[in-house]
């Protein structure tokens, strides 16, 4: 997807991964992430308000949690946490895809997306910073 930093507490992305549009969230530092598709009429959920929540503990009884990651869609305003894709008003019965999201060292990477190891390796060398210099290991080699 990218890099961590470049999605700041608030902001969200939205990237395609395997033909879906994936909407990427950082709400205070997590990272979720949400199908761009309402599963009420395929609307781009994830360019619609993002707000807190509503409730009510009895009639004429209002409280806003703007803590709540409630994302309304655009088109007809029908509303999902953002958290687990659930829909505020039947979370039961009515949700959006979520999909897990990690954040993953870059050096856990094995190389470019969507590239895959093939049979034939380079000899690489260890390197190792010591002070100012990088020193080149031949006395040994990484097996790929």
């Amino acid at each position: 997807m990218g890099v961590a930093a470049q999605l700041r507490p608030g902001e969200r992305t939205i990237v395609t991964v395997e033909g879906r549009e994936i909407g990427v969230f950082n709400i205070d530092g997590a990272y979720y992430a949400v199908r761009n598709r309402c599963p009420h009429q395929a609307g781009p959920l994830c360019k619609g308000q993002q707000t807190g929540a509503v409730s009510s503990p009895r009639p004429g009884v209002y409280e806003f949690d703007p803590r709540a990651s409630i994302l309304r869609c655009p088109w007809h305003q029908w509303e999902f946490d953002i958290t687990t894709g659930r829909s505020w008003c039947d979370p039961e019965k009515l949700r959006a895809r979520a999909y897990p999201v990690e954040v993953t060292s870059g050096s856990d990477l094995t190389g470019p997306p969507g590239k895959v190891p093939g049979p034939y390796t380079a000899e690489t060398f260890p390197v190792s910073v010591e002070e100012d210099y990088l020193v080149v290991d031949l006395s040994g080699h990484i097996d790929g």
